[in-house]
């Protein structure tokens, strides 16, 4: 009968080494742990899906709900007066879970409508004492500045899955949710109602767009009437790396053209999302 201990003593040995490789020393900043996920993937402790999310997990901590934020001149709304025949041809289209209702302006805002509590209302044949108030769930108020990690953690704490984001003046800047926070931790979350191209460019004011890095270069010429080429690059991102020489970190600006291109997120393989300004002549 024979003895296979030794190939196994031969496997815990490796596994042993593989470990102590990565923790001969202590990790003392965010480079020196970014290097040690580098290790583990080499060493196939891990695989690249699995560093990515980690390195998108401390990303986070460093972006603040205003990097994300789906600006007030994109977000949806039903209006409060609004009747049931008008909400539901809105709800159909637009294909969204959750709706902020809002009175005479994007400021007064009244509270959160999920679409799914329409459905009794619809099986009520008398709809002459709807009242959309009625469903309304509270809304959930954030500052630009609050940090994504803090919302993530209150998100799941308090089971919500939108927020009304504020500037300092109180006024409403715009929206976020939690698939946009984990987006920026596990990458684009996609289901059957998304459209190919929504999302890739978001305006945010008439100088200043959010661009998703995995824009098509063809889908921004088209939008902002540009000529970039995609022979090298089919990517804005690549694009971007292009014109720096180098992966780039967070902050980093490039300028191609005409226009000012700041990394809003990026890891040590990609970019994942930027923020773009047209230049003054």
């Amino acid at each position: 009968m024979s003895d296979d201990r030794s190939g196994n003593d031969t496997g815990e040995k490796s596994w042993i080494n593989k470990f102590a490789v990565l923790f001969s020393s202590e990790p003392r900043n965010r480079k020196d742990l970014q290097d040690i996920l580098a290790i583990a993937v080499d060493n196939e402790i891990i695989d690249g899906d699995a560093r990515s999310i980690m390195e998108g997990a401390m990303e986070v901590s460093d972006m603040q709900a205003r990097d994300i934020m789906i600006p007030r001149t994109q977000m949806v709304v039903i209006k409060a007066d609004s009747s049931l025949q008008d909400i539901l041809p809105h709800i159909v289209r637009t294909s969204h879970s959750r709706y902020p209702v809002v009175g005479d302006s994007l400021d007064d805002i009244y509270g959160i409508l999920l679409a799914k509590d329409l459905l009794p209302q619809i099986l009520n044949k008398d709809q002459s004492e709807f009242n959309i108030r009625e469903l309304l769930r509270p809304s959930v108020v954030v500052p630009e500045s609050k940090r994504l990690n803090v919302l993530l953690r209150e998100f799941r704490e308090n089971r919500n899955h939108m927020a009304i984001v504020i500037d300092e003046y109180g006024g409403v800047a715009g929206l976020v949710t939690i698939e946009d926070v984990l987006e920026e931790i596990v990458g684009d979350i996609e289901d059957e109602t998304d459209a190919e191209t929504d999302q890739f460019i978001r305006k945010i004011t008439e100088d200043d767009f959010f661009i998703k890095a995995l824009t098509p270069i063809e889908d921004f010429n088209e939008y902002f009437g540009t000529n970039f080429s995609d022979d090298d690059f089919d990517t804005i991102g690549g694009l971007v790396i292009q014109a720096l020489g180098h992966m780039p970190t967070r902050n980093e600006t490039a300028t191609i053209d005409k226009f000012e291109f700041q990394v809003i997120n990026a890891d040590q393989r990609k970019i994942h999302s930027l923020r773009m300004r047209p230049l003054q002549d």
